[in-house]
C-alpha cells in the first residue's frame, strides 16, 4: 500500500494469515448498511475468540477498515466488501483506522453518532412529557381556583 490512504498516526497496517476459520472477525457498514451516521465505513464489530485477528491481537472491535489488500473501502456494499474478504486469499493486508476511545462509546465501537442523537432525542421527549403534565396539573389547579 502505497499510503495515499489517509496518513495518520490511528492508521495502521496489519497482515494476517487465514485459520481454519478465516479470519476471525465479523464486520458492519457499506454504503447499503451505514454503521455510523453519514459514514459508509466498514467497520469490526466483532472478534472472534482464537481467531486469526485475535491471536494477532492488533484489529479491535470498533476499528475502522479502509482497505483490503491495497483496494479501497470506499463507497462499496456489505456484500461487496464480504465477497473481497472472501476472495483476498491466505494472507490478507489491511489498513485500519484505530479507534478513538473520545469518539467511541463502549468497548465494542457502537454507532456514537447515533447513540447522541437517539439519547439527545430521549432527553427531550422526556422533558416535553413533564412539561405537559406539569402544564396540566398547573391548569387543574387553576381552574378549581375560580
Amino acid at each position: 500500500m502505497n499510503g495515499s490512504l489517509h496518513s495518520s498516526p490511528n492508521v495502521v497496517d496489519i497482515k494476517l494469515k487465514r485459520g481454519p476459520a478465516g479470519l476471525g472477525f465479523n464486520i458492519v457498514g457499506g454504503v447499503d448498511q451505514q454503521y455510523v451516521v453519514n459514514d459508509s465505513g466498514i467497520y469490526v464489530s466483532k472478534i472472534k475468540e482464537d481467531g486469526a485477528a485475535a491471536l494477532d491481537g492488533r484489529l479491535q472491535e470498533g476499528d475502522k477498515i479502509l482497505a483490503i489488500n491495497g483496494v479501497k473501502l470506499e463507497d462499496l456494499t456489505h456484500k461487496a466488501v464480504v465477497e473481497l474478504f472472501r476472495t483476498a486469499g491466505e494472507d490478507v493486508e489491511l489498513r485500519v483506522l484505530k479507534k478513538l476511545s473520545r469518539h467511541m462509546n463502549g468497548p465494542t465501537g457502537s454507532r456514537p453518532e447515533q447513540e447522541s442523537s437517539v439519547s439527545s432525542l430521549g432527553v427531550l421527549s422526556v422533558l416535553a412529557g413533564a412539561a405537559a403534565i406539569v402544564a396540566f396539573i398547573y391548569i387543574r389547579h387553576l381552574r378549581k381556583h375560580f
